[in-house]
C-alpha cells in the first residue's frame, strides 16, 4: 500500500540510507523497485523487514546471519527477542508493523504484554506516545491511509477508556475535575491518559471530549463547581490566539485551578494567574498528588 524512499525508510527505520544500501548490495535483504529516473522505492514489505532486520541486528545479531533468515525464521527471532526486553523501545517499532498489516489480533497481544511487564501508564507515555509520533511522519509522507491511522488510533482510544472503566469511583466529597479540548481540538488520546490519572488518583471526573463548545463548559462548569480544569491545546490555536482563549478561561473561572496541556509552545506564555501549564502526564500526576 505504501512506497518509501530511502530517506523516509531511514527515518522510520532509524537505519542510515547509506546502511540500508549496503544490506541491499551485500546481502540482498530488500530489492526496491526504481523509477524511471532510477530512484529507489521500498514498499510496506520492505518496510517491515528492515524494521526487523535492524532490531536484530541491534541486538547482536550479525547482518550475515538475519540474511539467511526465512520471513518466518525473521519473525520468530523478533517475537522472541520483543518478549524478552526490559525496555518499551523495541516495541514501537513492531506495533508500526501491526498498523501497516492492520493486525489487530496481534497489536492486541503486544498491548497486553507491554501492560503486564511495564504498567499501564508506562505503556502509553514510553511506547504508545512515541508510536503516535512515527504514525505523525507516516501521516505527513502520505504513507499511509485515513482508515490506517483510524485502526490504530481507535484501537488505543478503546483501551484508555477499559483502563478508565476499570478504576473504582471516587468518594461522595472527592475534588470535582473537568476535562475538555476546546473546539477544532480532536487528538483525544493525551485528555484520555490525564482522566485515567485524575479518577486513579481519586477525583471525580467530568469527561467532556474533544470539539466542546465555550458556552457548554461555562454550563457544566456553573452546575457542578469543578475545583480543577483540565485541556489540552495541539492543534487549533497558538501564540496570541492561545493567549486569548487562556486569558478567558482564567477570567471566567477564577477560583478554579486550570491545567493546560498539549503544545509545549504553551509553556512560554505569558503568567496567568490560576493557569498551570502540564508538560506531561508525570507532571499532571505530581501535581494533583498534592490535594
Amino acid at each position: 500500500m505504501g512506497s518509501y524512499s530511502i530517506k523516509e525508510l531511514e527515518g522510520l527505520s532509524g537505519i542510515k540510507a547509506h546502511t540500508i544500501r549496503i544490506w541491499e548490495k551485500r546481502h540482498k535483504i530488500v530489492v526496491p523497485k526504481r523509477t524511471a529516473t532510477n530512484i529507489r522505492m521500498y514498499s510496506d514489505a520492505d518496510l517491515k523487514k528492515i524494521i526487523n532486520v535492524a532490531l536484530l541486528n541491534n541486538h547482536g545479531i550479525k547482518i550475515s546471519r538475519i540474511a539467511g533468515m526465512s520471513d518466518a525464521e525473521l519473525k520468530k527471532e523478533v517475537t522472541g527477542l520483543a518478549s524478552s526486553q526490559n525496555e518499551t523501545g523495541p516495541f514501537i517499532d513492531q506495533l508500526i508493523v501491526c498498523m501497516i498489516d492492520m493486525e489487530e489480533e496481534q497489536f492486541e497481544k503486544l498491548f497486553s504484554h507491554l501492560i503486564i511487564k511495564f504498567g499501564f501508564e508506562k505503556t502509553i507515555t514510553e511506547t504508545i506516545y512515541p508510536f503516535l509520533e512515527k504514525i505523525g511522519i507516516l501521516w505527513q509522507t502520505g504513507n499511509i491511509t485515513p482508515a490506517q491511522e483510524h485502526f490504530v488510533s481507535n484501537l488505543v482510544r478503546q483501551k484508555i477508556i477499559v483502563a478508565i472503566d476499570s478504576l473504582p469511583f471516587p468518594k461522595p466529597d472527592a475534588t470535582k475535575i473537568v476535562l475538555f479540548l476546546p473546539e477544532h481540538e480532536f487528538h483525544e488520546i493525551g485528555l484520555l491518559l490525564y482522566h485515567y490519572i485524575a479518577k486513579g488518583l481519586g477525583f471525580k471526573a467530568y469527561y467532556l471530549g474533544q470539539h466542546l463548545p465555550y458556552e457548554d463548559l461555562r454550563q457544566v462548569c456553573g452546575e457542578h463547581q469543578p475545583g480543577i480544569i483540565i485541556t489540552s491545546i495541539i492543534a487549533s490555536q497558538g501564540g496570541q490566539k492561545a493567549t486569548g482563549y487562556l486569558q478567558k478561561l482564567g477570567r471566567d473561572f477564577p477560583q478554579t485551578r486550570i491545567l493546560v496541556g498539549g503544545n509545549p509552545d504553551l509553556a512560554t506564555l505569558p503568567n496567568l494567574p490560576n493557569i498551570t501549564h502540564i508538560e506531561n502526564s508525570m507532571a499532571l500526576k505530581a501535581y494533583l498528588a498534592k490535594f
